[in-house]
């Protein structure tokens, strides 16, 4: 008799949920340390680990994973964009984004693609600044790339009036407008200062300012002290753009809270319970 015989496992175990995060590179994601932590706070069984892996092999592993137990990742740079084409399902909202960032994987294989960046970036403002309203007056997005898309279908949708947006190529802007439609303004890259008149609702959406990253160089000449300034970049988490707004009397917010929001949905629909996000997360995330 085999130890197989021995020992049957009973149909009814269940392994224990994997999921992670893919990019290339990826040792500078937090997102292991983000769920790690939901997972030990709520005494959850399940792994969530970081893995590199090259674009060129994105869609091999990601038919693998569901095979391997893993039941989603999470997707960055530069995977988020191309997954698109190699998602079974794909939502609405990751469509008009044309960016997802959280796979979910079915029973049968099939690949779910979300994108969950812009209710990350939302929730945040909503959380560090109760009194910010999308409608008060425009916005200015600094950048075009999928988290800028992202930052621009929930600003719309959340009820701003005008959407100024500038790229160093100007041409990712203008297919930001032509998707998005009449309420998007593009500015030439020269222009961006000039783009910050009046913005009640100023993004940086580039990685500029990011440690090991080039500046942001964008004269603040023209920025109100009634604007809220936010960040992308939480490497370093007061990056210079965010420090020179709330030297002009901005209200300021980092972007921590748009990564440690967007991983709740996805950390819902993996291990089954909504996480919350508080200050216990941001110092384990710190």
């Amino acid at each position: 008799m085999t130890a197989d015989e021995t020992n049957p496992i009973s149909p009814d175990v269940r392994h224990v949920p994997l999921a992670g995060v893919i990019g290339w590179p990826i040792a500078h994601s937090r997102s292991p340390l983000l769920h790690g932590h939901w997972l030990k706070r709520y005494g959850l069984p399940g792994e969530y680990i970081a893995m590199p892996v090259r674009p060129e092999n994105l869609a091999e592993v990601l038919r693998i994973l569901p095979k391997m137990g893993f039941v989603g990742v999470n997707l960055t740079i530069p995977h988020k964009e191309a997954v698109l084409q190699i998602a079974d399902i794909v939502t609405d909202r990751a469509a008009l984004i044309g960016a997802a960032n959280t796979l979910i994987f079915h029973e049968d294989g099939k690949i779910h693609a979300d994108n969950t960046d812009g209710y990350g970036f939302i929730t945040n403002l909503q959380q560090s600044a109760p009194d910010w309203r999308a409608d008060q007056g425009a916005a200015a997005v600094i950048g075009a790339g999928g988290a800028a898309r992202a930052v621009v279908a929930s600003l719309l949708e959340s009820g701003v009036p005008e959407l100024r947006i500038a790229n160093r190529t100007r041409i990712r802007a203008e297919q930001i407008k032509a998707e998005f439609g009449a309420k998007v303004v593009v500015y030439d890259w020269a222009q961006v200062g000039n783009m910050l008149d009046g913005a009640r609702t100023v993004v940086n959406a580039t990685s500029m300012g990011m440690t090991g990253k080039s500046p942001l160089r964008v004269p603040l000449d023209a920025l109100s002290p009634d604007a809220l300034a936010t960040d992308l970049v939480y490497t370093p988490l007061m990056t210079d753009f965010l420090t020179e707004a709330q030297a002009r009397g901005c209200q300021v917010v980092d972007g921590l809270g748009m990564l440690l929001h967007q991983g709740a949905p996805g950390f819902e629909r993996w291990f089954g319970r909504r996480p919350e996000v508080d200050e216990a997360l941001r110092q384990a995330v710190l």
